[in-house]
């Protein structure tokens, strides 16, 4: 797999039939899998990252969510519409390849802060 893959557009963007993944199809075929709850949690909106670094909120509470309906903004970008009624982040090329390529720490810093704060997936 590429390592900067994100840095040009997606030939595809396509949500799968049981709307909890998108999968993105680049123009050499290659693909990848971004999963539905850790695009919600991790929303680059307002919202959940706050206007500062000391505003951010923990989103718990979605692991069932799914995605109910995708939208490019420009070239530069994907907005999601959640079944939770979440549509305000604005997810870049750039901020998907940063949550492809940092999934792990990403979502093993999302779970402890959940446990740390005593909330839960569910």
């Amino acid at each position: 797999m590429m390592n900067n893959i994100f840095m040009k557009i997606p030939k595809d963007i396509i949500l799968t039939k049981d709307k909890n993944k998108i999968k993105f199809i680049f123009n050499d075929l290659s693909h990848i899998f971004l999963d539905s709850e850790l695009l919600r949690v991790k929303s680059p909106s307002a919202e959940v990252r706050g206007h500062g670094p000391d505003d951010a909120i923990t989103v718990y509470g979605k692991k069932n969510v799914l995605i109910s309906k995708l939208e490019l903004v420009g070239n530069y970008a994907i907005r999601i519409f959640f079944d939770d009624n979440h549509s305000t982040g604005i997810y870049t090329w750039n901020y998907l390849d940063e949550l492809h390529k940092n999934r792990d720490r990403i979502w093993g810093d999302y779970i402890s802060e959940l446990r740390l704060k005593k909330l839960n997936r569910e």
